[in-house]
């Protein structure tokens, strides 16, 4: 499988526009979903550990998956993040894993996930009853939040409501949607929410 985020890892937290959406993400997180010293998460599509380094303080342990290995080495260069999360480069809807989470967390990934259906059928069946998920990604948008030539983006945002029917088709409860934060390029916004939900 080619790994579009080779060359990206290299300057990725060095790029305002993911460490603005993460910053603001991780903050709506903090706020809206409940956390503590018992709970173990999945990252999904962690990336560089933007998100994960925020939350790993007050969780027992978060495991990253991603299909990126040049993004995941660059989160296991993290001082702060080593003893608390552990990596896993694996395609989930491929290959599941045997484990379930008290929490699934994922920002900016869905858009680059084809079947929506099928990851949020996914995320439910690594999850514990009543557990939580929490993902963030762009509202509906014309297409021009990423270059024409860029690869792997099967998605132009989401329409809320159209997600919240599919996660309440796939086994969630209690669908809330946030504002995180807006992207301003070239004179447009661009919305990003958070949503959170509870596994039935």
């Amino acid at each position: 499988m080619t790994d579009l985020f080779s060359e990206k890892a290299r300057d990725w937290d060095k790029n305002d526009i993911p460490r603005q959406i993460s910053a603001a993400v991780g903050a709506t997180l903090l706020e809206q979903v409940p956390l503590n010293k018992e709970m173990r998460v999945m990252d999904f599509g962690a990336g560089t550990g933007l998100i994960s380094s925020q939350v790993a303080p007050r969780v027992e342990s978060i495991l990253a998956v991603d299909i990126s290995r040049a993004m995941l080495d660059r989160l296991m260069a993290k001082p702060e993040l080593q003893g608390k999360v552990s990596l896993c480069c694996q395609d989930i809807l491929a290959t599941p894993l045997n484990k379930k989470f008290d929490l699934i967390m994922s920002a900016m990934a869905l858009h680059h996930v084809e079947d929506t259906d099928a990851l949020l059928r996914r995320f439910a069946e690594h999850l514990h009853p009543g557990a939580k998920l929490a993902l963030a990604d762009l509202d509906k948008e014309d297409g021009d939040f990423h270059p024409p030539d860029t690869q792997g983006v099967y998605h132009a945002g989401f329409e809320r409501q159209a997600l919240q029917d599919s996660l309440e088709k796939n086994g969630f409860t209690d669908v809330q949607f946030y504002t995180a934060h807006t992207v301003v390029k070239e004179g447009r916004d661009y919305p990003i929410f958070l949503l959170t939900a509870n596994k039935a």
